[in-house]
């Protein structure tokens, strides 16, 4: 008989609990004891809901206090000195201080979790001496089966990928560091075993990038060790987020099962199982429901496959699971309320991908009792979104058919567009400008709120955003940049603001996910054909240019981004989506400029995002997220300046397409970094208009003149002085009036130095 499983459930709860938990501890509001009730509260609701559900291997040690990655440093004892930790169980006090810092001990750096919008804690090994402090999973297996009798699947995220995740080490450390991890990954599995474990999940995702030889070779030895040290647990060796790579390795190694991703994986995975075969002796999880996507699945689709796959695996055999952790996904489609019963229908996030697994478990067992009619359901409930009129705007996918066969360019090449440009706006060198948002303050998101909630009506909440417009344009001025921005106080968030005002979008009301920590996000779901409907931004930015002689630049946020930073339909490609984005995109930079607004700035901060795990996709990406870019801003004339922003990237193996952009100046966030991007602009030349944040956004300090003076010259080094802009690093949405207006007068006046000391070379 098949099996169902889950690889991980969402930590957040359904009301966001674990979330408000966290932040009434980190307050103070509540005490150590309290709040470790708390989550243990949590923490056995949702095992409780899979059990209910049905679920035959429930996963336990996946919740986590801040982060699975973090989680596994700390169970080895992995804690930078500078927290001052001693030894033993790791105290809440450092645990939280690494993730977020202290007064005295800057956090240890995040990063994105493979080609997810989540982030994790990075492990610092530098000067670790690894030990087991707490064997983690054998405490939550206990819990489990102590409270709700579960026979639970201890989650553990596995050495390779765990070291792989890391920094602090040189490649040539990579096997003494294997030799300090290994024997401690056995003792925590032995300890599992001699209390009567069944299964490990061993999550090993670095198996979907490419690898070396010698990684493969590490990686063997790895297993070998464990499966000596301990024969009789039954280990999973779990992959997601792609198809394997060295299929025929992997599934040599001496593990009882192998995890496989048949929805982001399924093309590669598929092919290698009908090439190659399966194993008799291994177990197969078959990761056939999206635990990244919120659409309700094809049940006869996935029942078709899982037949599939019977050929290769007998059904004793066969695990029927999540493609990876739910984690990715919202708890729950029952608070949406307000969504059209359509789209409701269509939509399945954690809470009933459990139920679509348990359902596809037995109808592989041919336990056929109410199978039929969910598959009627499920097909109607699909088809009825796809013969939607949102899923049908014949005049967007014309248009969008027609875009996608040509290759957008400016009118002008670069070097005559600088040319002209100067010659309209007679910028000084080093012009200065911010990113785009100034601090949003309570009273601003409290204004919101009463207009949203009807308690202002809409020329009251208009009156007061020109206000704040107002101030700001005289605080700029005031401050001395040379070219403003209105301050965008009109947006909650960058992405929700443009999908409220375009066709094809939808808002869940409790569509929660978490980013990193306790911060959440509620991405818009892109459903239908994505449509302009009217002029965006254009009242603001040019009431804002009405205020000021100095050019205000026009603000969107880019294709690609609104795309990567949302739940996208799956029914098409990404590659379309992105060109039905930068084609109302388009419209709206065409609306700025005929209203006179003559930059625009297109802000593009995720296209690394959604860079493919495979190397030989990700050239493919890059194209036409390239090309959904010049879509958007290219129709302009070549005195209008285009402006772009990025986050801080590998910029070495990007620079190509950045500048295949064509913007007219990027500004790249960078200050974390900054010595990173100067070395590889060192090795690239870079010919556009470029600004190198020259201070750090997130922090609240404000950084001395003589530090912004530093990094400019520093840029400068390597840097055309006569296409160099200063900024920040970002937007200043999240910063303090004082601070934002002390920081921005340093840096007009590191400006002023800069352009003393380098007047001669321009």
């Amino acid at each position: 008989m098949a099996k169902s499983s889950v690889l991980g459930y969402p930590r957040i709860g359904v009301d966001r609990e674990w979330k408000k938990a966290l932040e009434a501890f980190w307050a103070g509001k509540i005490e150590e004891t309290e709040f470790q009730a708390k989550l243990q509260e949590i923490r056995l609701t949702h095992l409780r809901k899979q059990q209910e559900k049905g679920i035959d291997f429930i996963p336990v040690n996946d919740f986590s206090y801040y982060d699975h990655i973090l989680d596994t440093a700390a169970m080895f004892g992995i804690i930078p000195k500078r927290f001052s930790y001693e030894g033993g169980p790791v105290p809440l006090s450092v645990y939280y201080g690494v993730a977020r810092g202290t007064k005295g001990a800057a956090a240890s750096e995040m990063t994105k979790w493979f080609n997810t919008n989540y982030h994790y804690i990075v492990p610092e090994l530098a000067d670790a001496s690894p030990v087991l402090t707490e064997n983690k999973p054998l405490t939550a297996y206990r819990e489990a089966k102590e409270k709700l009798g579960i026979e639970g699947k201890p989650v553990i995220v596995g050495p390779l990928t765990f070291l792989k995740l890391s920094k602090g080490y040189s490649a040539s450390e990579t096997d003494a560091w294997l030799e300090r991890l290994v024997p401690l990954y056995v003792q925590v599995l032995q300890e599992l075993a001699e209390e009567g474990v069944q299964w490990v999940q061993i999550d090993e995702p670095i198996l979907v990038t490419k690898l070396s030889q010698e990684d493969l070779q590490r990686l063997s030895s790895i297993y070998e060790t464990i499966t000596a040290a301990v024969p009789s647990l039954n280990i999973m060796l779990q992959t997601y987020f792609e198809s394997v790579e060295h299929y025929n390795d992997i599934v040599k190694l001496p593990v009882k099962g192998i995890g496989l991703d048949f929805v982001h994986g399924y093309t590669g995975n598929l092919i290698a199982i009908k090439a190659l075969g399966f194993p008799a002796d291994k177990v197969l999880g078959a990761g056939v429901i999206d635990g990244r996507g919120i659409w309700k699945a094809s049940l006869r689709e996935k029942l078709e496959l899982l037949n599939e796959l019977t050929e290769f695996v007998s059904a004793d055999r066969l695990i029927v699971q999540s493609s990876c952790s739910l984690l990715h996904v919202p708890v729950t489609t029952e608070r949406e309320t307000k969504l059209t019963t359509e789209l409701r229908n269509a939509l399945a996030f954690a809470d009933e991908k459990l139920g679509e697994l348990v359902l596809l478990t037995k109808a592989l067992a041919s336990d056929t009792e109410g199978i039929i009619d969910e598959l009627v359901k499920s097909d109607a409930a699909i088809q009825a979104l796809q013969q939607s009129e949102e899923r049908n705007r014949v005049n967007i996918q014309q248009a969008v058919a027609a875009l996608s066969t040509q290759q957008p360019e400016r009118s002008h090449p670069f070097a005559e567009r600088h040319q002209a440009q100067q010659a309209k706006w007679q910028l000084p060198i080093f012009p200065t400008t911010t990113i785009g948002s100034f601090p949003q303050s309570a009273e601003v998101r409290k204004a919101r709120q009463s207009w949203r909630k009807g308690e202002w009506n809409n020329e009251q909440y208009a009156q007061y955003i020109r206000d704040q417009i107002d101030t700001w344009i005289d605080l700029q001025e005031e401050i001395g940049l040379d070219v403003l921005v209105h301050g965008e106080f009109e947006r909650t968030d960058m992405v929700e603001f443009f999908g409220e005002k375009l066709a094809g979008f939808a808002f869940t009301q409790n569509g929660w996910v978490q980013s990193y920590g306790s911060r959440c996000v509620k991405p818009p779901v892109i459903f239908g054909d994505v449509a302009f409907k009217g002029e965006m931004t254009v009242e603001e930015t040019k009431y804002a240019q009405s205020k000021t002689s100095r050019p205000v630049k026009g603000m969107l946020t880019g294709p690609i981004t609104i795309m990567n930073w949302s739940f996208v339909r799956d029914d098409i490609p990404r590659e379309q989506i992105a060109y039905q984005l930068a084609y109302a995109l388009r419209q709206e930079v065409e609306a700025l400029e005929q209203a006179g607004i003559g930059m625009i700035q297109v802000d593009e901060p995720a296209v690394r995002e959604g860079l493919p795990l495979k190397e030989e996709e990700q050239a493919g990406y890059l194209a036409w997220a390239v090309k959904a870019f010049r879509i958007t801003t290219c129709t302009v004339q070549e005195t209008t300046q285009i402006h772009t922003h990025m986050c801080y990237c590998e910029f070495h193996d990007m620079i190509d397409s950045i500048e295949a952009m064509d913007a007219d100046v990027i500004s790249i966030e960078t200050s974390r970094s900054h010595g990173e991007l100067i070395h590889s602009f060192e090795l690239n030349t870079y010919k556009l208009g470029i600004g190198l944040g020259v201070y750090d956004i997130h922090s609240p300090r404000v950084p001395s003149v003589e530090e912004m003076t530093g990094m400019i010259d520093r840029a400068l080094r390597v840097l055309d002085a006569r296409l160099f802009w200063i900024n920040p690093d970002c937007g200043l949405k999240t910063r303090g009036l004082e601070e934002t207006v002390a920081s921005l007068r340093n840096m007009v006046e590191a400006t002023k130095i800069a352009r003393e000391n380098h007047a001669a070379t321009v």
